[in-house]
């Protein structure tokens, strides 16, 4: 089990888990409900140079289709191959098996960000 404590955290309700300049990133739980059932997940190429706050994919469920921000800047390492094949695991494991994308970051990346406290205060308000 991911400790939620431990990642950080965006207004824009995405999940961070930064380890040895890699950035591991997904939607979070609370985002998940919001969507309702996810049916497609469109995610950028490995190699791809993202920036952070512009759109790098695409989330789409029974209810709506939502944009995927990106948190931080960097480089598209590794993309979630079994999201894209079933994106219902966004809605059952989103700390776990529905991570979307992982990004190679800057030291600095993660200034800015939050921590679950003010994740939850942000969700609860």
């Amino acid at each position: 089990m991911t400790d939620l404590n431990a990642l950080s955290y965006t207004e824009e309700h995405e999940w961070l888990d930064i380890a040895d300049g890699v950035a591991t990133i997904g939607i979070t739980d609370f985002a998940a409900e919001k969507l309702g059932d996810v049916v497609f997940v469109e995610l950028p190429e490995v190699g791809t140079e993202i920036a952070a706050g512009t759109v790098v994919g695409e989330i789409e469920s029974t209810k709506s289709v939502g944009e995927l921000y990106a948190p931080v800047a960097g480089t598209v390492v590794e993309i979630n191959d079994a999201v894209v094949d079933d994106p219902s695991l966004v809605n059952a494991a989103p700390f776990e098996g529905g991570w979307l994308i992982k990004v190679s970051i800057a030291d600095d990346a993660a200034d800015g960000l939050l921590d679950r406290a003010a994740y939850v205060a942000l969700t609860e308000g």
